[in-house]
């Protein structure tokens, strides 16, 4: 079994299909086909569906890709690392919980390459696809968090999913709001202080758990919630109904513009869970590729972590 072989395989994964992963890896299909056949023979499974409609993985196909996928980016980042002059576009994704840190981080990152060369990517998603990207090897790095709430159920997902957690820093909970609203000049808001207003939330999807929340405190009862998959839409609710939500405190000008704060929450250090250890995941024993050794620098010098 090759490199080439698992190159092969990946490619019909993503395409779903001989004739395009054919074209992309610009081999004949006959060619694709029999070293996917002599694959299967030398491993004794059956990795692919064909079908007039396509290439589907078998189970045994879905399990042996997500291995095969991680010795080809460990190879990847080898090549990356040590040859020079290589031809292909290299990749490097980052998943994470939003945070406009992280896409700074992300920007100033890019900034440094030619992007003529290389396939970025970063994706601001829910907490459970922020772990299953790193896991399946969508993403390179995720960045999420944890507290004395969602630690250990967290921890288990990860550990489980092959992930190590590396803690950036440890935030108290802040109010975040837009300068216009009428609790914004208060030197620190309390919780009865909010309960006119509505508590913004990042939706985690049907089913979700209290554990997977991007939200600090977000156990408490809040009289009026309403919940948003994306930042866009989470700051027009701040300015258009007086929104809040509870957050980290580090936000980023540069991006999300001088029209929203933060300010101290009242009776944080009272509350129990009300730290947040940023941090980001990578699967275990990984070779970090040199995008994602920028990348966690470039969070590093943004949140002055030496």
């Amino acid at each position: 079994m090759t490199l080439t072989q698992m190159s092969y395989l990946i490619a019909i994964a993503e395409t779903g299909s001989l004739n395009k992963a054919a074209e992309h890896l610009y081999v004949s299909q006959p060619s694709l086909t029999n070293a996917i056949k002599e694959m299967e023979r030398e491993l004794g499974i059956t990795l692919l569906y064909r079908s007039g409609r396509g290439a589907t993985l078998t189970n045994d196909g879905a399990e042996f890709l997500y291995y095969a996928k991680e010795i080809y980016q460990q190879y990847e980042n080898l090549i990356q690392r040590y040859e020079k002059g290589g031809s292909y576009k290299k990749k490097f994704a980052v998943s994470t919980q939003h945070y406009s840190f992280a896409v700074k981080a992300f920007v100033d990152m890019a900034r440094e390459y030619d992007m003529s060369q290389y396939e970025f990517a970063i994706k601001e998603t829910k907490t459970r696809e922020v772990i299953s990207d790193v896991s399946t090897m969508k993403s390179e790095i995720g960045v999420l968090y944890l507290s004395d709430f969602n630690r250990k159920a967290l921890s288990k997902l990860l550990r489980s999913a092959n992930l190590k957690f590396h803690p950036l820093v440890d935030c108290q909970a802040y109010v975040y709001l837009w300068k216009g609203h009428p609790l914004a000049q208060e030197p620190q808001i309390s919780f009865q202080q909010l309960e006119r207003y509505p508590c913004l939330a990042f939706d985690q999807g049907d089913n979700s758990s209290f554990y997977f929340a991007e939200e600090i405190l977000s156990t408490n009862e809040y009289p009026q919630v309403i919940k948003a998959n994306d930042r866009a839409t989470m700051l027009n609710l701040m300015v258009g109904l007086n929104g809040y939500t509870l957050c980290s405190g580090i936000i980023c000008e540069e991006l999300n513009g001088d029209d929203f704060m933060v300010v101290p929450f009242s009776g944080a250090d009272q509350e129990a869970n009300s730290v947040m250890e940023i941090g980001y995941v990578t699967r275990e024993n990984t070779i970090l590729s040199q995008m994602g050794e920028k990348y966690i620098s470039a969070m590093k010098e943004y949140l002055a972590i030496s």
